[in-house]
């Protein structure tokens, strides 16, 4: 794969690039319309493909938040048509890695040394790129070693570039411009934690401390002598990352053993802890040839604050959403209701989210789950589709719920996906015996 000398670091470099872009975008759509006009069956598959192509061929050169952006809406499978999916996927480890020069200069400047006088061997060629850094091999007394490096540039560019992608976002989610700040300062805040090294060491520690008892689960051991702001060194650990192995695997015990152990660890940080690591996307798993599941990136972790704990899991209760008072009780406790709601709105979004609730919560309705179960995800999209087309939700204000249900919901939407691709079948509450 081709290297990069080099990154656009300033906003006016990056916006350019990214104007460059929706002219590309533009022409895509003069394009379908002319061939729409000369046969109407024309879909729009084509026409997604392309945007696709030239929006991630354009943002996995920046890297950045704008790339970390697309990776996330990459999860979003309900939502986003599948060109997108498929094609922002690739922003979780498969982007043009920093040329050795730069890797080399970045070393210099935060460890005023070089890699090869750090470690005992350093492979120059990364072994996986991603959207805020790359990954390469190394040796030291005896111990095979991840070196994760930063892009230079990233951390400086987040809030010029959530300011270039916000005006998208807010169309794609209808988020009105009244009461939209909190949303973005939330994820602007949890991408600036992710661009901080020494804060994610600390959580990798933590968590890994945390949840040491919980079965057929490993973490690497983090290098604190090794690591600063923008390079952390960790074990390196050997496995397939999840995608490969869902793919690949035809061992239905193996799906659910690994099934299992990913729940159970989404479940002990959410219950016990509190504290989740919010970025389940594959290209932060390995499974090894025991399957046994490697949790191996805590950049992104969330803490969840008891106010929104509380009713958010609550309303998981089939007795809590069936009755209409408590019902209430909560949704206003989430910021889904406001006081200052007509009764048109008061109604319209209490029935959407007793719908979506009611669906969503499934999973914890029974001592056990099959995420295999086409049906139930079957109706997601559905559901997905129907608030898409709903006329009535563009005219509402559509800035609803707590900021902190952005990146919980995130998390149990990845998981979700996750524990479908897999195909595995669950027990609940087994977390519980790890407490």
């Amino acid at each position: 794969m081709k290297t990069l000398d080099k990154i656009p670091t300033h906003k006016i470099q990056r916006a350019s690039k990214l104007m460059t872009t929706g002219v590309k975008v533009g022409g895509n759509y003069l394009k379908y319309y002319g061939k729409k006009l000369v046969n109407n069956e024309h879909t729009k598959e084509e026409l997604n493909e392309s945007n696709a192509t030239d929006i991630y061929d354009s943002l996995k050169n920046l890297k950045g938040s704008a790339l970390k952006v697309a990776q996330m809406l990459s999860m979003e499978k309900n939502i986003m048509p599948r060109a997108y999916v498929e094609k922002f996927s690739l922003a979780q480890f498969q982007v043009p890695p920093l040329s050795a020069p730069l890797v080399r200069k970045t070393f210099k400047k935060y460890f005023g040394d070089t890699p090869e006088s750090l470690y005992d061997s350093f492979e120059a060629e990364s072994v996986a790129a991603a959207s805020i850094g790359q990954v390469h091999k190394a040796t030291k007394d005896g111990k095979n070693l991840a070196v994760k490096i930063q892009y230079p540039g990233v951390a400086e560019s987040i809030s010029s570039d959530l300011a270039m992608v916000k005006p998208v976002a807010m169309k794609m989610f209808n988020i009105k411009g009244k009461d939209s700040d909190k949303y973005f300062q939330e994820v602007e805040g949890k991408l600036l934690e992710e661009t901080n090294y020494v804060l994610e060491v600390e959580q990798s520690k933590a968590i890994t401390q945390a949840c040491s008892s919980i079965s057929n689960l490993r973490f690497p051991e983090y290098y604190e002598a090794l690591s600063n702001q923008r390079i952390i060194t960790m074990d390196w650990m050997e496995g397939q990352h999840l995608s490969e192995f869902a793919k690949s695997n035809t061992n239905t015990e193996k799906a659910n053993k690994v099934g299992q152990t990913l729940w159970d660890f989404y479940m002990f940080q959410m219950h016990q802890l509190k504290r989740v690591h919010a970025d389940p996307h594959p290209g932060n798993f390995l499974v090894d040839e025991n399957a046994n599941l490697i949790a191996i990136d805590f950049g992104c972790v969330k803490n969840v604050p008891e106010e929104f704990y509380t009713p958010y899991f609550e309303l998981a209760k089939p007795e809590n959403i069936n009755n209409p008072e408590v019902f209430l009780e909560k949704m206003y406790a989430l910021e889904i209701l406001k006081k200052e709601d007509t009764p048109e709105e008061t109604k319209f979004f209490s029935e959407l989210f007793y719908e979506m609730l009611s669906l969503f919560t499934k999973p914890f309705h029974s001592e056990t789950f099959d995420f295999a179960d086409e049906t139930f995800f079957g109706q997601i999209a559905e559901l997905s589709n129907k608030y898409s087309k709903d006329t009535e939700l563009r005219k509402m204000n559509g800035n609803r719920g707590s900021k902190h249900f952005l990146y919980i919901n995130r998390t149990f939407f990845g998981l979700y996906n996750l524990m479908n691709d897999l195909g595995a079948k669950v027990s609940i509450n087994n977390y519980k015996n790890f407490v």
